[in-house]
């Protein structure tokens, strides 16, 4: 009798163990993942930091100092941040008509829209960067274009400035907007739309009202990602804004490789993060408030 009812009494308990630990197996590799390959280098680059001197011999915060007590890298900083502010606004631009063009087209033309939208995400950034040097140079496509219509009289320069950065930078950086756009337009109801426009809204006002504030959420997804990559995108800004112009990832690139400066090279690192992290921050917050306004 004992060895029948004591299983049965202690069934639920000790059935609802073996499934906690299971969870905790299979988080396992991914935690072990995270913690050597994120959290590891993070903290040696903080420890890096920490040193006073490039030959990382005692320790001090001498390295933060000296990058908050220079303007020349306030500068940089701010410059960074606002590339990625410029970028993103750009691309939300022309982002948005080309998402909004995938959902009301049929399937035909759907199929060659997300090939145009996927195929950049398929070919190498250093490819296409490369692409915008040919076509942004003294004798590429768009000078060439100029001087055979007569608008110019002499090559523009186009590369190795600030508004040929941003434009590569906005083609380059396009997938990661449209691609989160597509995917809340295509939830949206379309007798959304048809009941705002029986109630008198015209195409403007309902979009205004109905499809704008609906679509914030894949808005504020879209910046996020392509802001977060406009400012690291180091391949695109050495190459295009070539030596006329310096960002944080070439200034940290230029500290490391050239100068061997580590600890003032982390101490640059850090600030950069926890800079793009406080703009991530605000995005999400954007994104919590864009939710509850829709919700409303």
């Amino acid at each position: 009798m004992t060895a029948i009812t004591a299983p049965g009494l202690a069934g639920p308990a000790t059935a609802a163990r073996p499934r906690i630990g299971r969870e905790w197996t299979l988080a396992l590799p991914l935690a072990a993942f995270f913690a050597v390959f994120f959290v590891t280098p993070l903290l040696l680059l903080v420890a890096v930091s920490l040193y006073a001197d490039a030959e990382m011999t005692r320790f001090g915060l001498d390295q933060y100092i000296r990058f908050f007590g220079d303007t020349f890298n306030l500068a940089v900083l701010g410059s960074t941040l606002l590339l990625g502010v410029k970028v993103t606004a750009l691309t939300l631009l022309f982002g948005y008509p080309l998402a909004w063009l995938y959902t009301r087209s049929g399937p035909r033309m759907q199929s060659a829209l997300i090939l145009v939208i996927i195929l950049p995400l398929l070919t190498s950034v250093v490819v296409r960067t490369f692409a915008w040097i040919v076509i942004l140079g003294r004798d590429g496509i768009v000078n060439n274009l100029l001087l055979s219509l007569g608008l110019a009289e002499t090559p523009l320069r186009l590369l190795y400035t600030e508004g040929g950065l941003v434009a590569a930078l906005v083609q380059v950086q396009m997938p990661l907007m449209v691609l989160p756009l597509i995917t809340t337009l295509s939830r949206l109801d379309p007798n959304l739309l048809d009941a705002s426009a029986a109630l008198g809204a015209g195409p403007w006002r309902g979009f205004l009202k109905v499809t704008l504030p609906l679509s914030l959420p894949g808005i504020v997804a879209g910046c996020l990602l392509t802001y977060a990559a406009s400012v690291t995108a180091f391949i695109t800004q050495s190459l295009v804004g070539g030596g006329q112009m310096l960002f944080m990832p070439q200034y940290i690139y230029q500290q490391t490789i050239t100068l061997h400066n580590w600890p003032f090279a982390a101490a640059i690192s850090i600030v950069f993060m926890v800079s793009v992290m406080g703009v991530v921050m605000l995005f999400n917050l954007l994104g919590r408030a864009s939710k509850g306004y829709v919700h409303a």
